[in-house]
This record gives C-alpha cells, structure tokens and sequence, in this order.
C-alpha cells in the first residue's frame, strides 16, 4: 500500500493553498500532520485525523468540538484514498460551513496529484528495469534465454529488425543534466529502450528504419542542446543475439572513429566493418607484424609528408592526378615520394592489396606514431 511521505504532502498543501484562502493539513495514515500551511503544526498528531482514520468517514469539527480535541482546529477532515485504500487524511481549516464547499474538490485534487506521483514512480521503476536489462545484455554471463524471458516479464516491444545505437556525449560542460533530458526523450516511446553506460555514453535500442535521417536527427539534437558529439550505428539485427553483439561491437566502432575521423558524428558499422574489427585486435602479435611495413615508414617521416601523401593515395584510390592535385604537389613529387614509401615499407603500391595493408594500417596508428 502506498505511504503519503513529507515531500507529497507538502506538494499537496502548497498547490492547494496557492488558490484557497485557507490552512491545509495533511496527515499520515497514524494521524500525525506530515504537510501544513502553518509549520508549528507539522510533526503533532490530530486527534480529529485519528477519528478519520477509525471511522473511515468524513470528520467536521466546529470550534466547540475543538475545544473538547487536542491539535484540532475547527475544520472539515476527509479521508484521503488511493486504489480504494485509506492513506491518510486531508484537512482544511475553517469554520465547517465556510470551508465545506471546498472540501470535495481539495481531496479529489490531492488524490490526483497522489495517483501522478504514483504513475512517476512506475514509470521511474519501469525505465530502471529496462535500463538494467539493456546493461544486462553487454554481460556474456546473462544467458539470452534469461534475457527474453526477462523482457516477456517487463513487456519490452521487442520487434525486429532492430537497430542498437550509441551515443557518445559533448565532455564539455556538466553532462548529467544532457545525460537526463535524453534519457527522457529517447525512453518516451515503449518500442526505445535506452541506458546511460557512464556519464559520456548512452546505448540506444531502437526499431530500424531504412529511411531514418539520422543526419537530421543530430541537427535536432543540436537545436535542443542534447550536446551528442557523436552516433555510432549497427546493421538492422534479427534477434537477441545480434542485439548482444553489435552492443559489444559499437564501442570498438566508436573508438575506432574518434581515433580515425574525429570530425565525424555518424559512424556506420556496415561502412567501417573491416577496420573496426582490425581496431579491436589492434595490439594482437599478428597485427602488429602486419603494422610493421607501415611503421617502418613513419619512422623515418619527420615532415610527415609520407603519411600525407599516403592518406592522399588511399582516398584516391591510387589515381596519380587526383592524389597530386588533392595535395598540391606535381606528379613528379608524388612519384618520389611513392617510391621512398615503397623502398621503406617493402611493398608494392600498385597493388591493391598492399595498398590496403597501408591505407587500413593508417587508422591503426596514432597520427604521430613512429617506429
């Protein structure tokens, strides 16, 4: 059964007295007034209230029968209910025929205000399940069978295809107060589920659409002040699964991207499949052996005009003009210096897939690493 705490009752005795022209009382279901108008009262129990309480009816008391009562004042005393269950009480001070007419419409106002704070607090406790279900789901020890269940028992609209998605915030600034009002936007429909991991990060579990502008939908955020710096998305997904695993997958996508395209703010697994996953594995023993042509090159760029003209060449797909005029240079300097990269690292840039070595070796490296 639900417990009228200070913080209601006070909520209930101000916004009542902002518009009546008497003294409000709340008690709990013991009698003692949790909520006034008038603070030498709080914390005293009302024998009036108690009478409420025994005879579950309306009490009024005139200034004769207050007399007669300890910590009473004349008054009209209402049963206060919620789900048909008696809580506590609500009093207005007054003369009962100066105050009766009010009386009805002060209780039935408080019990409104007490269902809205019960409805918060389900929907608080609501959005806490689910948050804890989608952390639940980057733990490889929760079984997925446990997961489903979980979600057939919270009524999660578990519809597929599905897309997770994660937001990395602005680390300018306090961001717990962005942190909330997304929380609040994104978790406003019952198909979105969404969940802080930190205090920079939030997983967004949303229905896919193919035809979402996700570009327009930073630019809104940008107009609302949501301060996300970057959204790192994953391919449509089919079930529990592929939900757990591109959740896994999306923070080595978002790490790659800041450490490769810091400028950008949409990030697309299908897009970046390949160097994301050499990302994840990029201090394997195996990796680093394959990195080495490719440092042996920076090592000895002191300008960095190799690991430029690099980048130039890979993002031109090795068209020689192209590249030279992307850099400024004549073609004659861009042959030179091809060649060096080639006399460095070993390898052929002619070929495709020794140019791939080099151009996803690149998103491997810090910008200023050497040899």
């Amino acid at each position: 059964m639900l417990e009228l705490d200070s913080t209601l009752a006070q909520h209930i005795v101000d916004r009542a007295m902002a518009i009546l022209p008497h003294n409000i009382n709340v008690m709990d279901a013991q009698g003692m007034i949790i909520g006034s108008g008038d603070p030498s009262r709080l914390h005293t129990r009302h024998e009036g209230a108690q009478l409420v309480l025994a005879n579950r009816r309306v009490v009024e008391i005139d200034t004769q029968a207050a007399a007669c009562l300890r910590g009473v004042k004349p008054g009209v005393n209402l049963p206060l209910l919620h789900a048909d269950q008696l809580i506590g009480v609500l009093g207005i001070t007054g003369e009962p025929d100066t105050v009766r007419p009010y009386a009805e419409l002060v209780r039935m106002a408080a019990e409104m205000l007490v269902e809205h704070r019960v409805l918060q607090a389900e929907r608080h406790w609501q959005r806490h399940q689910q948050e804890a279900w989608l952390r639940h789901l980057l733990d490889p020890q929760q079984s997925l069978a446990g997961l489903a269940s979980e979600a057939e028992r919270l009524g999660l609209q578990l519809g597929w295809p599905r897309q997770m998605c994660l937001l990395q915030l602005s680390e300018q600034g306090d961001p717990l107060p962005r942190q909330a009002r997304l929380l609040a936007a994104l978790g406003g429909k019952s198909e979105h589920l969404v969940a802080p991991l930190g205090r920079f990060e939030l997983l967004w579990c949303r229905p896919y659409s193919a035809a979402r502008d996700d570009q327009a939908w930073l630019a809104q955020a940008d107009e609302r002040e949501w301060g996300v710096q970057c959204l790192a998305l994953s391919d449509p997904l089919a079930d529990l699964a592929e939900l757990r695993q591109a959740s896994l997958v999306l923070r080595d996508l978002l790490a790659y991207g800041r450490a490769r395209f810091p400028e950008r703010r949409l990030l697309w697994l299908d897009e970046l499949r390949l160097p994301t996953l050499l990302y994840a594995q990029r201090h394997n023993w195996l990796l680093q052996g394959w990195l080495a042509p490719l440092r042996r090159v920076l090592a000895q760029d002191t300008q960095g005009s190799l690991r430029e003209t690099l980048e130039a060449w890979c993002a031109h797909d090795g068209q020689a003009q192209t590249c030279a005029q992307a850099l400024g240079i004549h073609r004659n300097t861009l042959r030179y210096r091809l060649e060096r990269i080639g006399e460095l690292s070993g390898l052929d840039l002619n070929r495709l897939e020794q140019r791939l070595q080099l151009s996803l070796g690149l998103g491997l490296l810090e910008p200023n690493a050497q040899g």
